[in-house]
């Protein structure tokens, strides 16, 4: 248990860079997809940023999982962990791209919180 997560970390620290990179081609342009403010851009600037936070989740679970010598019965958390590490940001640049696809932002919402939920119970953290 774990190894998803500290891989989950590198690719999310990946993509970040890579995805930033991609957008600062163009931030520097003010109406580039309707302007700093409009939906699409800030749905991209989210997306971007998302690598690196849930990045961060998934670091953190990984190593609590090795400090506290926290065993389980399953991988559930640490596959909800990666499952938000995937579909946030997909759900951001899915949502620039149409309106719309803002209703998919449930699933790594719930992931995540599920995740943290059933770390802290079944963990013995409380």
């Amino acid at each position: 248990m774990g190894i998803w997560n500290f891989n989950a970390v590198w690719i999310g620290i990946l993509f970040g860079l890579l995805s930033g990179a991609g957008l600062g081609l163009k931030f520097h342009e003010s109406e580039w997809l309707g302007g700093y403010g409009s939906w699409p851009r800030r749905m991209l600037r989210l997306g971007h940023i998302s690598f690196f936070g849930i990045a961060i989740i998934n670091l953190v679970f990984a190593l609590s999982v090795r400090h506290f010598g926290v065993t389980m019965s399953s991988n559930v958390v640490s596959l909800l962990f990666v499952a938000g590490a995937v579909t946030m940001p997909t759900a951001c640049f899915l949502s620039a791209w149409k309106k719309p696809m803002r209703h998919l932002f449930y699933i790594p919402v719930l992931c995540l919180c599920a995740g943290a939920y059933l770390f802290v119970s079944q963990g013995g953290l409380l």
